[in-house]
This record gives C-alpha cells, structure tokens and sequence, in this order.
C-alpha cells in the first residue's frame, strides 16, 4: 500500500501551510529547487516560478483558479539535461500529463524531477480570473476552493471555470511521485498527502509524515465530481461534432481564426522547433491568391486557416490532454479546445491510447502492431 499522510493547516489557510512544505522541501528533502506558481510583484496572475530560497515561497500560489500557462514545456526545459539536482515541479493534473507525453516526445526526461500533484478543482479564464480576484481579496485562491470543493465553481456575478476543466475527467493527478489531495478533505484543517511511486514515497518518509488511511469521503468525491465532468464533456462532444460536420460548417466555426498561431504556441505538447506554418511553404505568390480568388469571386484572407487547424488536429489530436490553454489564448474567442477534445477523444480511442496516461505507453504510429486496424487492412484479429 502506498504510503499515506496528513498535513495538517496552519490558521485555516491551504495556501500558507502549502508554503511551509515547499520551504521543507529545500531545507529538509534534498530538494534543489520547486517550480511552483507564484505572484509576481506581490499580486496580478500567479505564473510558474522557480525558487531556490526557503524564504521565498511568501507569495506562491497554487491553489489560485488561474491557468495563464501549462507549466510542462517549462518543465521540459529544465529537465531535458542533467542539472545535478532534482526540481521538485508543483504541477495540476493536465500538466503532468503533458509533461508525460513530452517525455515520451524526447523533450524532457523523468529522473531529475519530483513531480507533486494537486487535486484541481478547475480554473478560470485569463480575463475572467482578473475580475475574480478584484472582487474578492487576498484570500481569493482560499474561497473558491471551498466552494469548487462543495461543488460551486460559479460565481454570484455570471464567472465560471473554463470548459476545458469542466470537461476534465482527470481532475487528480494519480501519476505524480507525490498527490496533494482535497477532494472529501476539509482543506481548512489539513490536506491529504499519499505517494504515487517509490520516490514519492521516499520523501514523504524524508519529510516525517505519519502514516493515516484514505479520508471516508474522499472516493465518493472524486466519483461525483467525474460524473458531472464526464456528463459536460459528452455534451460538449456531441454539439461540437454536429457544429463541425462538414467543411461548410467548419469554415463557419473557425471563420474568425487570423492565422495568430497562438493555440500553437499555448499548446504544451506543440514541440516543433520550427512551424511549417513559419516557413516560406505558405508564402504564397501574389498570382496564385488572385487565381484562388477568381475560382469563387471571393476568398477569405488570411486563405490558410483551415489547413492550419487540420494540419495541427493531424500532428496533436493523439497528444493533446485537453487542458484548454489553445482556447484561453485565442483572441477571438473560438472554440479551439472543444475540436481538439473531440477529435483527440476519436483519435486516442481508435488507437486505444490515453495521452499522458503513463510514460510506459508507447506513442501511437511509434510501434508497429501486426494487427491493428484490422477492420481497414483486412487482416485477422
């Protein structure tokens, strides 16, 4: 059985108490650095920080409903070389699995980094968490987790948590060394801490954690919370699909795409050192849009929008782990994450693959299998 603790909270406060535990990690658990979010300049967006200092953490963050960044291309930065000593990264759920699939990518590696996981109660939108925090103080991050933990992640004046973590059906981060959870947890009292491998067994034991069961009403939890997140995302499916069915009305729904290539960068598992879309292949010549044109007396400029998004839905659908990031930084408000989602669940289905599920799967069209697809090639099962 995997080792299991509580932390108990200091003055009612996660965040504060989640603080002394990274100082902990520095003084008492061989740790190099944590890479956590934090605001910077004492208030704004909490962004992913790396500290090397105890003394440092009095502005670390995150428990706060804000996503500005999947973390896991940071991760891979610092990881994809031996730096001699191990990052312990403080990740959500969607970002480990991210980073796990970089892994696989050869973009990052495993074994310089400690990875600690948080139950994630969903996030906001960029502007959206802007208002959030305005309205309600410092003890912003504290309040929306006790109501997102009772089930109420909308607020009195309309703001919500983003559809991408409304679909999310991996709100705990069971491939982490080490899982922080909240789920069926009085979060004001302590926090419940168990191990997901060997390592993270090992510093739980290096941190002098006291052994407890699994909290009562922990499973329950977690199993209400995925039937109302599995409910949204079959919705989300099925009117996406039918919003998409053909060309005609997937020109429609990507009719304000402006070729930013913003989703490209935003996405975490996008790790193509230079875009095809950045090279002179869709530098056209003057001529060839004025014949494109007269072939319907109109077209559409920038002319390369959809082949941008079939091209990226080509290279990432078997990747993508729904995070949602390629919608939180789209300018014009389309609905990017919803086509990646549900071509992605199509694509990884067929394949009977699972991104980020675990870095020992191999990554679809990485191996051959003598019988797969057997129902296209005409071979036997």
């Amino acid at each position: 059985m995997a080792k299991r603790a509580m932390m108990e909270v200091v003055d009612q406060d996660p965040v504060a108490s989640l603080r002394i535990l990274f100082g902990r990690l520095l003084e008492d658990a061989e740790i190099g650095a944590v890479l956590v979010a934090q605001h910077l300049n004492k208030g704004g967006v909490p962004m992913p920080a790396l500290v090397t200092d105890p003394e440092r953490f009095e502005y670390a963050d995150p428990l706060a409903p804000a996503f500005p960044i999947n973390a896991a291309k940071i991760v891979s930065r610092l990881s994809r070389r031996p730096a001699g000593e191990t990052v312990a990264a403080v990740l959500r759920p969607c970002e480990i699995r991210a980073f796990i699939e970089l892994v696989k990518l050869k973009q990052g590696n495993m074994h310089d980094v400690l990875l600690l996981g948080i139950d994630c109660p969903g996030a906001f939108g960029n502007t959206d968490y802007a208002r959030y925090v305005e309205g309600n103080g410092s003890r912003s991050s504290v309040d929306f987790l006790t109501a997102a933990i009772r089930g109420k992640t909308s607020t009195e004046d309309g703001l919500d948590i983003s559809p991408a973590c409304k679909a999310c059906e991996h709100p705990v981060p069971e491939n982490a060394d080490v899982i922080i959870g909240m789920l069926g947890v009085d979060v004001k009292s302590s926090l419940f801490l168990y191990a997901g491998t060997p390592r993270g067994e090992e510093l739980l034991s290096k941190l002098n954690f006291s052994e407890i069961r699994e909290p009562e009403d922990r499973r329950s939890a977690v199993v209400e919370l995925l039937e109302r997140r599995i409910a949204y995302r079959d919705r989300m499916f099925e009117k996406t699909t039918e919003a998409t069915a053909d060309l005609e009305k997937l020109t429609a729904y990507l009719a304000n795409c402006v070729n930013c290539y913003n989703c490209r960068v935003a996405c975490p598992v996008c790790y193509c050192k230079e875009c095809v879309f950045l090279t002179d292949v869709f530098d056209h010549e003057p001529a060839q849009y004025l014949r494109w044109a007269r072939r319907k007396g109109i077209l559409k400029m920038p002319s390369d929008t959809i082949f941008y998004h079939l091209t990226r839905l080509a290279h990432m659908s078997t990747a993508c782990v729904g995070c949602g990031q390629c919608s939180n930084a789209c300018p014009n408000n389309i609905p990017v994450m919803e086509l990646f989602r549900t071509i992605a669940a199509c694509t990884q289905r067929a394949f009977g693959y699972e991104a980020g599920r675990s870095a020992d799967d191999e990554p679809p069209l990485s191996a051959f299998r003598e019988r797969e697809f057997s129902e296209v090639t005409g071979g036997k099962d």
